[in-house]
C-alpha cells in the first residue's frame, strides 16, 4: 500500500494548492458576475461554465495547446523557467483547477446575488468599503455559498483524471494522484490493489465532505463572525436601521 500512501501524498498537495488557486481566481469572478450591466458579463460567464459542459479530455487537450513548446504559457515558462511545465505538478494544478474553478463560481456567486442592495447600502453609511465591507458584511452574509463552493472546488479536484493525465502524465511519486494510481493499477491487472486505493479514495472524500459540511454551516469552526456593532444595525429591521 506504499504506492498508495504515495499516491495520497501527491493527490493532497495538488487539491490544496488547486482548491487555493480556484479560490483566488474564482472569488473576485464570483464578485464581478454577481454584479449586473456590465459589458462582456456574458461572455465571462459562459467562459467560466464551459468546462462543465466539455469532457476533461477535450480541456486537457486546450491545456495542452497553452502550456506547451509552442503554446503562449508555455513560452513564457521556457523563458522564466527554463522548460514548460507540462507533465510536471503545476501541471496537475492548473488542469485539476480549471476543471475545479465553475463549481466553486456558481455557488459563490448565487450567494452574493442574494445579498439584498440595501444591505450594502447600509453597510457604507456605516462607514465599510472595499476590504472591510467584503470581510464584515459580505463575506458572512455569502458564507455557506462560499464555503460550498470551496467543498465542491476540492472534492471535484479530488477526483480529476482525464485533463491531468494529458497534461501532467502518470508519474509515480510526481503527478500520479489517486485517480491515476487507480487506472494504473487495473491497466496492471491489480484488481486487488485498484480495489484498496478506491476505498482510499471514497474514504478521503467522504471525510472531506463531512468536514465540509461542518465548516460551512452557520456558526460552525469556519463560519466569519462579523463585528457585533456592524452585524446588529444590518439585522435591523429597515425602518428602524433607518431611524438608529
Amino acid at each position: 500500500m506504499v504506492d498508495g500512501i504515495q499516491a495520497l501524498q501527491v493527490s493532497l498537495l495538488v487539491v490544496t494548492a488547486a482548491t487555493a488557486l480556484v479560490v483566488a481566481v474564482g472569488l473576485p469572478l464570483a464578485v464581478s458576475l454577481s454584479r449586473p450591466g456590465w459589458k462582456g458579463r456574458t461572455l465571462v460567464d459562459v467562459l467560466v461554465t464551459l468546462p462543465l459542459a466539455l469532457p476533461p479530455t477535450v480541456l486537457g487537450f486546450y491545456l495542452l495547446e497553452l502550456l506547451g513548446y509552442r503554446g503562449p504559457l508555455g513560452w513564457l515558462s521556457r523563458h522564466l523557467l527554463g522548460s514548460t511545465l507540462i507533465f510536471t505538478p503545476a501541471a496537475a494544478v492548473l488542469a485539476a483547477a480549471v476543471l475545479a474553478l465553475p463549481l466553486f463560481v456558481q455557488p459563490a456567486r448565487a450567494a452574493l446575488e442574494e445579498i439584498p442592495p440595501e444591505v450594502r447600502e447600509a453597510a457604507a453609511i456605516d462607514g465599510a468599503v472595499g476590504w472591510a465591507l467584503i470581510r464584515h458584511v459580505i463575506l458572512p452574509l455569502a458564507w455557506p455559498g462560499v464555503a460550498t463552493g470551496v467543498l465542491l472546488a476540492f472534492t471535484r479536484a479530488l477526483g480529476e483524471f482525464g485533463a491531468t493525465l494529458m497534461v501532467a502524465g502518470n508519474i509515480p511519486g510526481r503527478t500520479q494522484t489517486l485517480p491515476l494510481a487507480i487506472y494504473s493499477a487495473v491497466q496492471a491487472g491489480r484488481d486487488d490493489l485498484a480495489g484498496r486505493l478506491a476505498l482510499l479514495l471514497t474514504a478521503v472524500a467522504a471525510l472531506s465532505l463531512g468536514a465540509g459540511y461542518r465548516w460551512r454551516r452557520p456558526g460552525g469552526p469556519g463560519f466569519p463572525v462579523p463585528g457585533a456593532g456592524m452585524a446588529g444595525r444590518l439585522s435591523a429591521p429597515p425602518g428602524r436601521r433607518a431611524r438608529s
